[in-house]
């Protein structure tokens, strides 16, 4: 039979045929005087017992030991196929284990209408905190920040991150994080000094003592680089008197967290 045909009986392509013959699991017969390579019942049996073992996750640089080896009992320890076994349901139970946590995260986006790339720990907060009201940039401003925070928080800072949004979406402090969201998105060429010194001196009175607080926590951030490319993201997206608010808050926020303790 030829190529096309043997393909047909066994289920799979032609080019699969031509794989197999390059990584060696399948003999490539010898062209007749046709032209044409004929295989036998024999290869056919040979392509089925490859589908199979490939349909156990078994991957073809494997096989020939498995495909040529005599036939032994499989229990024989000798021919290594309850080891391969083993292997392969250890292998499996990886897989499946992987698969149910990547459910949980795509259940937990869907439960809270996120997109697909947030961070699925603070996806509840940022959705909690975009309001109607706000303009796409911004929306799409506050994803890519919160996608750097969590990236660089790691495993041992994801859990202050999502106290801290916890805490920003909590009925305390979300009407206050949303009217400031507003004005500061809001900020642009007809902003005055007075409007942003005000804006600066509102944000700290309704939110220096939470994040100070964040702050006293052992952070991944500076020894990464992250507060520099959260800057530099900033200074891409924001105009000038959004970057004056950020600036003084910096400095004043920095200030704050330099304080001494008062003691009594």
């Amino acid at each position: 039979m030829r190529s096309s045909e043997l393909a047909r009986l066994a289920g799979v392509t032609v080019r699969a045929l031509r794989h197999y013959h390059q990584v060696g699991v399948l003999e490539e017969p010898e062209r007749g005087a046709n032209g044409y390579r004929d295989y036998t019942v024999h290869d056919l049996i040979r392509v089925l017992r490859i589908k199979r073992l490939s349909s156990l996750g078994i991957a073809l640089e494997q096989m020939p030991d498995l495909l040529d080896q005599p036939e032994t009992p499989i229990s024989d320890p000798q021919t290594g196929t309850q080891e391969l076994l083993a292997q392969l349901d250890e292998e499996l139970v990886s897989e499946i284990e992987r698969l149910q946590q990547q459910r949980a995260l795509i259940e937990q986006l869907r439960s809270h209408l996120a997109a697909p790339d947030t961070p699925p720990e603070i996806a509840p907060f940022l959705t909690a905190l975009t309001t109607e009201d706000l303009p796409a940039w911004y929306g799409s401003f506050d994803r890519d920040q919160a996608v750097l925070l969590a990236h660089f928080a790691g495993e041992g800072g994801m859990n202050h991150l999502v106290e801290l949004y916890r805490q920003l979406s909590s009925e305390e402090f979300a009407p206050a994080v949303s009217s400031m969201n507003r004005r500061f998105a809001e900020l642009g060429d007809n902003t005055s000094e007075d409007e942003i010194s005000d804006l600066v001196e509102h944000f700290l009175k309704v939110f220096a003592p939470l994040i100070t607080s964040y702050a006293a926590h052992e952070s991944p951030f500076e020894a990464t680089g992250a507060a520099d490319l959260l800057a530099q993201h900033s200074a891409d997206v924001l105009n000038r008197q959004q970057r004056a608010v950020l600036l003084q808050l910096e400095t004043r926020l920095s200030e704050l967290i330099s304080l001494p303790e008062q003691t009594p």
